[in-house]
């Protein structure tokens, strides 16, 4: 079908946003393109795989350069907040964050805004953002999640959470769910249980994952870093609730970019049974149906009070998990495949 470029200037962080970017190659090598990936050097390749645990088709290959899509029938840019000048024949520009402040509207990026086909984000938390910082119409195409995959198991007396430890523009809000644990674990019903910890440590990390062990000393917490696709499935289908207060503590106003865009981790525990009690922000909010398909917190104190009221009500447990299973579907691999296919195919 012809060849297809694709740029993500944060490969090597392995999150959520590389698995995206992975996932568009895959898309496009389906649909017959040969798909470059810009990157300095080719091991990432191997490296994104491991993590994900995804099979690349050969199709799918490294270069050093891409000269911002010239010479390419499409070109896929990950943008880092600025608009850049693409040259492919069709060309489509990803927004991650919701970069806010950086003067969206000038006359030169409206310029260059002429070139870019579409504009696509991650969540309709970014979109709500980028459409007012840009003067654009974005579309949403919601993370895939291979949901088929994932399989709920015996489940212990476990709680889960997975992002990556970094202090950088994002913090995740770890230190927040040890200090809820140590509250939880005061009570004598709760004195055996365990919080994981699992996540990257690939870039961003200094001195925090040091801290957050100190905090948690003398608590039954495991860290568990940069853990491969295997470990993780194991964890997610024995864990009872996923804990996340990312993006706890900020005003969403006017740090839009230091929430949770919208939660990758958070749908695959969902996929496997687990409880979510996540903080009420974010792409938080787009995922989870309060007291349906898994709790929202506001306050600090409610995570540890909602956690309690639901592992006391069997019944409650029970719907909750349920219907987190049956949300996670709509994140499924599937659906972003035919999302993107019909971006790519309509001119």
């Amino acid at each position: 079908m012809g060849k297809a470029a694709i740029k993500n200037p944060y490969l090597d962080t392995l999150g959520g946003g590389e698995r995206y970017t992975l996932s568009v190659a895959i898309v496009l090598a389906g649909m017959g393109y040969e798909v470059d990936i810009a990157w300095k050097e080719k091991s990432i390749l191997q490296r994104l795989s491991n993590r994900f645990g995804m099979t690349l088709p050969k199709s799918i290959k490294i270069v050093n350069e891409i000269n911002r899509g010239e010479n390419y029938d499409v070109c896929f840019w990950v943008s880092d907040g600025s608009i850049p000048t693409l040259r492919a024949k069709r060309n489509f520009l990803h927004f991650q964050v919701p970069f806010h402040g950086v003067n969206g509207k000038s006359l030169l990026n409206k310029m260059k805004l002429f070139r870019i086909e579409k504009i696509i984000c991650n969540s309709n938390f970014t979109k709500r953002i980028i459409d007012r910082e840009y003067g654009v119409e974005s579309v949403v195409v919601y993370p895939p999640v291979d949901v088929a995959k994932i399989k709920p198991k015996r489940k212990e007396n476990l709680i889960l959470y997975v992002g990556r430890f970094s202090n950088l523009v994002q913090n995740k809000g770890q230190r927040y769910l040890i200090e809820s644990f140590k509250k939880l674990t005061m009570d004598e019903k709760y004195k055996d249980w365990k919080l994981v910890l699992a996540g990257g440590v690939e870039v961003g990390v200094g001195g925090y994952l040091d801290e957050l062990k100190k905090e948690a000393k003398g608590l039954n917490v495991e860290f568990l870093q940069s853990p491969d696709y295997q470990t993780l499935l194991q964890l997610y289908g024995k864990a009872k609730y996923f804990w996340s207060a990312a993006g706890y503590g900020v005003d969403e106003n006017k740090n839009p970019d230091k929430m949770e865009h919208f939660g990758i981790t958070l749908v695959e525990a969902m996929a496997a049974g687990v409880v979510p009690i996540v903080y009420s922000g974010g792409g938080h909010r787009e995922i989870i149906d309060d007291k349906e398909s898994g709790f929202l917190f506001e306050a600090l104190s409610d995570l540890v009070s909602i956690t309690k009221e639901v592992d006391s009500d069997y019944k409650l447990f029970n719907h909750a998990t349920k219907m987190a299973k049956q949300k996670s579907q709509v994140y499924s691999y599937g659906e972003f495949e035919e999302k993107l296919k019909d971006i790519f195919k309509n001119k």
